[in-house]
């Protein structure tokens, strides 16, 4: 449980941040700049720069507010300008230190400055370690559309501290462990069932490197994300609607992302049932699973309409059609499965009912 190897990179998980010191010295890099947001300034910096010592003169330090709301072409650009002011060049490195919102923009910001510097996550939530932080996915929104402007540009290695986890509320764990839930749904049933006898508001360290696991599996098979990647589409067509909604009309109370997904794996169990035979007795096990450990979202039918907006401009869409990963048992996907409104209006229902 030391190493696994993902396309062309590492991803670190024993004494990680030394490991990260080491990766820096042996890159022979001109500078390195390390994007934060406030709350890992506050919670993770301290404890990486103790371990970088007498390095900390050949760092600049980037903040950014922590949010979703961050993750947009200002701030982004804001990024590319911290860059210009400290002279970075294309012998640069960027260190992501933070959660989702640091990894998908840093990435972006580092993949597209001056054609491309390189980069590495140090991620600091569960949701970042479990998903953001591999696969080589970087993006921004732009109107509240999650991750609409990105590329496929893979970091230099990946270090999971398990320590930043401990600085977490409890919420931000159950946001990374709808994640986790997916993978075992789509991926591995034994794993899902570990999971639902585990302590699941404070996952143990094997069932968080089980499911960078098993996404690592996915993204090497499937860089580009043209098979069986869409498999880590579960949950998502309607919960990132159901997130941007949220983002948009609830303010500070807004849902995280794993909150979302969660009423997205909801609804697209239950499209799975309805479509493609997922037995009645798997979808009540998810749905039981779910209600347990996630609030209920009130979704009125008067913004079916507005969550149908958002999912018509999901980048995984095709010809028009909204495009949803289904699931066939517990265990094993089924990508590219089309939705009509009337269904996709249909689930939305089922969840309002539970």
């Amino acid at each position: 449980m030391n190493t696994i190897q993902s396309i062309g990179y590492p991803i670190y998980f024993s004494d990680s941040l030394t490991q990260l010191v080491n990766f820096i010295k042996q890159g022979k890099y001109s500078r390195f700049f390390i994007l934060t947001d406030e709350n890992t300034s506050a919670h993770c910096l301290p404890l990486l720069k103790e371990k970088l010592g007498d390095n900390e003169d050949d760092y600049d330090l980037i903040e950014i507010s922590a949010g979703e709301e961050s993750k947009d072409i200002d701030f982004c650009i804001g990024v590319w300008k911290m860059l210009i002011d400290f002279g970075a060049d294309r012998k640069s490195l960027m260190v992501n230190l933070g959660g989702g919102v640091i990894s998908d923009l840093g990435g972006f910001a580092a993949s597209t400055f001056k054609r491309g510097i390189d980069f590495v996550h140090v991620p600091t939530t569960l949701l970042s370690q479990v998903d953001a932080s591999v696969g080589g996915k970087t993006g921004i929104d732009i109107d509240s559309i999650k991750n609409i402007i990105g590329t496929f540009t893979q970091p230099k290695a990946v270090f999971i501290e398990y320590d930043f986890l401990k600085t977490l509320p409890e919420r931000q764990i159950l946001s990374g462990l709808a994640e986790m839930l997916k993978h075992g749904l789509i991926c591995d049933a034994a794993y899902w069932d570990q999971l639902k006898i585990s302590d699941l508001k404070n996952p143990a360290a094997e069932l968080i490197y089980r499911s960078i696991e098993i996404k690592n599996i996915v993204v090497i098979e499937d860089p580009k994300e043209m098979g069986i990647r869409k498999s880590l589409n579960f949950g998502h067509t309607t919960g990132h609607a159901v997130e941007t909604y949220s983002l948009l009309h609830d303010g500070a109370k807004a849902l995280s992302h794993g909150e979302a997904i969660a009423i997205g794996m909801i609804c697209e169990a239950y499209l799975s049932h309805k479509k493609i035979g997922l037995s009645a007795d798997s979808l009540n096990e998810i749905v039981n699973v779910i209600k347990k450990l996630y609030p209920k979202y009130d979704i009125q039918e008067s913004t079916f309409d507005e969550l149908y907006t958002y999912m018509q401009k999901d980048k995984k869409n095709e010809d028009g059609k909204i495009n949803c990963t289904f699931l066939q048992e517990i265990g094993q996907y089924s990508i590219d499965n089309i939705c009509t409104k009337d269904e996709l209006y249909e689930s939305l229902r089922y969840y309002t009912s539970l």
